[in-house]
């Protein structure tokens, strides 16, 4: 199938973008190993600078946040606690940082791989449900801040899957407390009844 074009990220609605990324399949090849992925099933829109939870919030521009002010298209992945990198796709244009977090997805390729790297002996929600894991599943680390989308190693493809707005489920933000009354904003959402997606609150 072909590659999601650049332009596809490039849309100035972070929200909107989030939404049409459930569906869409999300892919690795890391190294010399085989090709590993699945199917986005779960997301987190942050909407930059007006966007109390986004790490680029009030147009914050640092060594860590510098890639989501870059043209949409590209990678954005930063460690968790110092310990889980997480990856996010940049959408929008050059000096609009917004950023869609994938939360998880459904393990379709490479699922031999995927289980050794997640250590485990059979698929389930835990092996890719959530944005730690979905990065130690899929090979994701820090080394591929920065990379663009449309490449050899990280790329999406559109396999024609059509959600109705019916089969999406939104809720608020998880982990964001510190955003105050920005941390109820609706912008975290999943394929309604999906197994695959992290646990709901």
């Amino acid at each position: 199938m072909p590659k999601i074009k650049q332009s596809f990220f490039t849309r100035p609605d972070v929200i909107q973008i989030s939404r049409e990324l459930l569906g869409k399949y999300l892919f690795t090849k890391i190294g010399k190993s085989i090709i590993t992925g699945g199917m986005i099933v779960e997301t987190e829109a942050y909407a930059g600078p007006e966007d109390r939870a986004s790490h680029a919030h009030g147009n914050r521009r640092t060594k860590r946040t510098e890639p989501m002010f870059h043209r949409g298209g590209i990678a954005y992945v930063y460690l968790c606690y110092g310990m889980y990198p997480l990856f996010n796709i940049v959408t929008n244009v050059e000096n609009i940082p917004h950023a869609i977090l994938v939360r998880a997805i459904q393990p379709t390729y490479g699922t031999a791989v995927i289980l050794k790297r997640r250590n485990k002996t059979k698929l389930d929600r835990s092996v890719a449900g959530g944005p730690g894991a979905l990065c130690k599943a899929l090979g994701i680390n820090l080394g591929h801040n920065g990379e663009k989308l449309t490449g050899r190693n990280i790329w999406l493809e559109d396999r024609d899957c059509i959600l109705k707005t019916s089969q999406i489920v939104a809720s608020p933000r998880v982990g964001v407390d510190y955003a105050g009354s920005h941390a109820k904003r609706p912008w975290r959402f999943r394929i309604k009844n999906n197994p695959w997606t992290s646990k709901p609150d």
